[in-house]
């Protein structure tokens, strides 16, 4: 196969709702690219011991992160969960950082996917409609990203990779607040809560997830998930209409 046959079938398999991590070098120019220490046209060249894949590699990472804590896990310790030496980890990643640019991206970027489709202009739905629907991704990408989603939640700025992290989630959450406040010109969210503090406190339940959410056979499913946070928030946030309910007429504030 040709290198841009090669290029073209890589591309492809992007679009997958896991994408194909690559190794070595490649891996420094997603996390440069991400971070903007790589311009586009740059060559990201691959190398790699064969018979070990970075997907892997990263979710047991993840899950030593999670469990340990970012500062308190070494590749040494990586290398004894994973069974293979330090410098086979190193054919992959560059450094432990890189895992934990790609683990933190993996949920931001998922959580921004939502937020982009629902902020869309043409859509034309109401803000509460919005907001809803912001919620109910945003669930739904827990409950497949759970691990990811846990570590983005526990990141405190102690490197650079995670002060980044937690710029993107202030923009995330900036984003809800702005749909809250629209919501509430609109007379659909009762008006006596600062904006700011009902999108902290829908998103703090919404986040409470990772700390007793456990999918299985017999958990609750994300959808199911979705429908409890919705009730228990929207509940208390819509305004009761009386009459016709696509006037502006309000009604009681439960």
């Amino acid at each position: 196969m040709t290198d841009s046959a090669k290029a073209s079938s890589e591309h492809a398999n992007s679009a997958a709702k896991t994408p194909e991590l690559q190794t070595g070098r490649s891996v420094r120019y997603v996390v440069g690219m991400a971070h903007g220490q790589v311009v586009e046209g740059q060559s990201a060249s691959r190398r790699g011991r064969p018979g070990y894949d970075l997907e892997s590699l990263l979710a047991v990472a993840v899950a030593v992160f999670n469990e340990r804590g970012y500062d308190g896990t070494s590749m040494e310790d990586l290398s004894r969960r994973l069974g293979i030496s330090k410098s086979s980890i190193y054919y992959h990643v560059d450094s432990k950082e890189d895992l934990l640019a790609l683990a933190l991206d993996r949920a931001l970027g998922a959580l921004f996917s939502i937020a982009d489709q629902v902020m869309e202009p043409a859509s034309g739905e109401p803000a509460i409609v919005r907001l809803e629907r912001l919620v109910r991704g945003s669930v739904q990408v827990l409950a497949d990203q759970l691990p990811y989603v846990t570590l983005l939640l526990r990141a405190r700025g102690n490197t650079s990779t995670e002060r980044e992290a937690l710029v993107r989630r202030r923009e995330f959450d900036q984003i809800v607040a702005d749909l809250v406040a629209e919501a509430e010109r609109d007379g659909d969210i009762r008006p006596d809560v600062d904006p700011a503090v009902t999108a902290r406190l829908l998103f703090g339940m919404v986040n409470s997830l990772v700390e007793w959410y456990r999918p299985g056979k017999r958990a609750t499913s994300a959808a199911e998930l979705a429908d409890a946070v919705c009730a228990v928030a929207f509940d208390g946030l819509r305004i009761r209409r009386t009459g016709n309910s696509a006037g502006r007429e309000l009604g009681t504030i439960e």
